[in-house]
């Protein structure tokens, strides 16, 4: 006999997902085999954030159905892997934490994760951190570089706070999924403003200068006091990423995801340029003149050269070791 009970996943392990049933009720359920044959084209059929319906009266509780998704987060399993992983769904906005120094930030991780962003529809914050530790005119560059696109920036640091109160009227009463590389400072932040959560904070490797990998899996955490709203108040904690590469992506399509691009682009030569190789690209001209950052049109490029006729990826893991893949495994 069936006795089925709406719940949502809060965190997946490589053979269970845990499931809040509500009232501090957490159970471990295993996946239908249905669902993957349902939803062949995804190497994870229900992610962090779904709401799903779990049959309590089988051992292990089962998930029998996920809840359509407002939104998700996918990226390409791996490169040996051609199924999209699904990262995160039903989320009101994603913080994405660089680091300026202890890691050095990466425009090329952000602009990906800024892509797939808007591919989704999910609002997006550029959150820089450890701006205490910047000497030099850094922080005011990428500010206007990010600020141009538009994308909000907030500027923080654990070490003297700066920017936390900021940073908790964002999180407040919204889900909110944290992106970034080991040892940006991802849980240091939100220990700062939840204490209770008591997240494992990483150290930096000497070697690498890249974080160490402290999360195993992303686990969805609810915020307590003025951070929790009226109850929506949760903040998804990842793992640290390596290689990100947005699911689904057409050729055509990731021109219109650099909105920074805009201004430029009605000006080239030929109405669907690339901005790759064509004569009289405005575009490119824009990157080299300065108007528009030399770091976001690598990016796209970088991006576009990935992606085959048939919007399937190409390459290898490319980033040294010591930094983790989201998910793997």
């Amino acid at each position: 006999m069936s006795e089925l009970a709406r719940g949502r996943v809060i965190q997946v392990d490589a053979k269970l997902v845990h499931v809040d049933l509500g009232q501090g009720r957490v159970v471990p359920a295993a996946l239908r085999g249905t669902l993957f044959e349902e939803r062949s084209t995804m190497k994870n059929p229900a992610s962090v954030g779904d709401f799903v319906m779990v049959d309590l009266a089988t051992e292990p509780a089962s998930v029998e159905s996920v809840e359509p998704r407002k939104n998700h987060l996918g990226r390409v399993a791996s490169s040996h892997d051609p199924r999209e992983q699904v990262l995160v769904a039903n989320v009101d906005q994603l913080l994405c934490i660089g680091s300026v120094k202890n890691p050095g930030f990466s425009s090329n991780r952000t602009d990906r994760i800024l892509v797939a962003c808007h591919w989704h529809d999910i609002p997006a914050l550029l959150v820089l951190n450890k701006v205490d530790l910047a000497k030099d005119d850094r922080v005011p560059d990428l500010r206007r570089t990010y600020e141009r696109i538009p994308v909000p920036v907030l500027t923080t640091s654990a070490t003297t706070g700066e920017g936390l109160e900021q940073l908790a009227a964002q999180l407040a009463g919204k889900v909110t999924v944290l992106y970034g590389p080991s040892g940006a400072g991802k849980s240091t932040l939100i220990n700062k403003l939840q204490p209770h959560l008591k997240l494992k904070e990483g150290r930096i490797s000497s070697y690498w200068a890249q974080g160490k990998h402290t999360t195993a899996f992303s686990r969805m955490f609810p915020l307590q006091g003025a951070l929790a709203g009226d109850g929506t108040g949760y903040v998804i904690d990842t793992p640290g990423i390596r290689v990100f590469r947005p699911y689904g992506l057409k050729r055509a399509d990731l021109r219109h995801l650099f909105p920074d691009f805009a201004p430029f682009q009605t000006r080239c030569a030929f109405s669907d340029c690339t901005h790759d190789h064509e004569p009289g690209c405005a575009v490119a001209d824009a990157a080299e003149s300065g108007e528009l950052a030399a770091t976001r049109y690598a990016s796209y490029v970088e991006i576009l050269d990935e992606i085959d006729p048939d919007g399937a990826y190409e390459g290898v893991d490319d980033a040294p070791p010591g930094d983790e893949v989201f998910g793997e495994g």
